[in-house]
């Protein structure tokens, strides 16, 4: 007899329930009716994306690709990204007008749009803006991860989130049992729970005794206790969905402690891990700093024994800047082996994860030396399924400069300290890549239009 579904299959819609939350559940194979199952495996797979940030800018005269379109030459640094031409849009003439009177703000503004000053408050960076599409399906909204403290994701009321940076550590937080067991860690939580809303009563009575400029500080103090709050709850009613099953060669690849002397193993690792991430679906938004513009680290495994900071300010040094090549290339080969992971591994639907990818890596400054904040270094990869189309140089300076003059080197570092387009504001392209997500906005940041890709 033929059953068009079975009593235990669960309804896409079914979500967890728990302290009054109400969460969906991811797509799980179990979900599917029998006679759709052949279906699902041709259906379009989760919208994805990964920001990938380094610091201090590059050496541009080896970086620039000079020609604009499908023609273009790849540089000396991007040369590692060849294999990947048709999955990649190398971007040039891109600025955040926000960042240009103030270079410290450089990581803090690459995702916000923001323009910050000594006294303002960060707004919300675009990986958050879509993560509150992508999270209700998800385990975890999104998943940061950074060499130093801070992480390249702010929230809504301009609180930068905290970052892993151990891979053992990653790797435990997504796909591990809590520690003493499921009822043990709900025990914590709920305690947590208690101790959130017993701030909250404790504020509401000081709030009639405050002034308007205390009541201001206090509601931001609010957001970041309710969203705590919301994050809890969250991860009480996720502790009765099944943690996803993983391979013994991905459990080796990624749960494990890499010096921080072995960067390229490093890098690689966290790459796996934001693959695995994917590709299980505990998350679909993903941020990994590679430093922040004082203290990225060196690379002595290929005799880079100077901060990229101190490389960055080169003084005109042609040791240092050769260095700083071979950094920025070392960095770009770890990018291409993220983006080979991803062409390699493949969905529930059977396709590549890089179609359903979106990947961002670059900087939120230009040249290091006088802190150029102009023309950043920008690469778009991956996204086909979301329709990117790629292949070409997509490069905004066009039509507005006499054209690249890297054989004069101080005419090409002016370019990347004053735009050539001011109309030309990375927001335009945050701006896309949240609407290919799915985030319903028609303005990110600074954003003046959104960029067509």
């Amino acid at each position: 007899m033929h059953l068009p579904s079975s009593s235990w299959r669960l309804n896409r819609r079914h979500a967890l329930r728990a302290l009054g939350s109400c969460i969906s559940l991811p797509m799980l194979e179990c979900m599917i009716p029998s006679r759709a199952a052949a279906a699902a495996k041709a259906a379009e797979s989760p919208a994805r994306s990964a920001f990938i940030y380094l610091a201090n800018g590059v050496h541009s005269l080896n970086y620039q690709i000079t020609k604009p379109g499908r023609d273009y030459q790849f540089s000396r640094s991007l040369k590692p990204l060849e294999k990947h031409r048709d999955s990649i849009t190398p971007i040039s003439g891109l600025h955040h007008p926000g960042a240009l009177s103030h270079h410290h703000n450089c990581i803090s503004v690459w995702l916000t749009g923001g323009k910050l000053g000594p006294t303002d408050r960060n707004s919300i960076s675009v990986d958050q803006k879509i993560a509150e599409v992508t999270a209700p399906h998800t385990r975890y909204p999104s998943m940061e991860v950074a060499l130093t403290q801070g992480s390249l994701a702010w929230t809504a009321d301009g609180v930068q989130l905290p970052a892993l940076r151990r891979c053992s550590e990653i790797f435990t937080s997504l796909f591990e049992e809590p520690k003493g067991g499921k009822q043990a860690q709900r025990r914590a939580l709920r305690r947590k729970g208690s101790v959130l809303d017993a701030n909250l009563d404790e504020v509401r009575q000081l709030e009639k005794k405050m002034g308007s400029e205390d009541k201001g500080r206090m509601e931001q103090y609010l957001t970041s206790v309710r969203e705590a709050e919301i994050r809890t709850r969250r991860a009480d009613a996720w502790l009765d969905t099944p943690l996803p099953a993983i391979s013994e060669a991905d459990r080796k690849r990624t749960n494990r402690d890499i010096a921080q002397t072995m960067a390229g193993d490093y890098f690689r690792t966290v790459y796996d891990l934001i693959v695995l991430a994917f590709q299980t679906d505990v998350t679909r938004v993903a941020t990994f700093s590679l430093g922040g513009e004082g203290d990225a680290f060196s690379i002595p495994e290929i005799g880079i024994t100077e901060s990229r900071h101190q490389l960055s300010h080169h003084g005109g040094d042609a040791g240092y800047m050769e260095k700083l090549t071979n950094y920025d290339t070392f960095a770009i080969e770890q990018f291409s082996h993220f983006l080979t992971r991803l062409q390699q591994t493949l969905d529930l639907n059977g396709k590549p994860l890089l179609g359903s990818t979106m990947s961002l890596f670059g900087s939120g400054m230009s040249y290091g030396h006088s802190h150029g904040n102009a023309n950043l270094p920008l690469v778009l990869a991956g996204g086909a399924d979301l329709g990117l189309k790629h292949g070409s140089h997509l490069d905004f300076n066009q039509g507005h400069f006499g054209g690249y003059q890297l054989d004069k080197p101080a005419e090409h570092y002016g370019l990347c300290s004053r735009p050539a387009n001011s109309d030309a504001h990375m927001s335009n392209l945050l701006l896309m890549m949240a609407q290919r997500m799915g985030v319903e906005v028609e303005r990110f940041g600074d954003s003046n239009k959104v960029i067509a890709l």
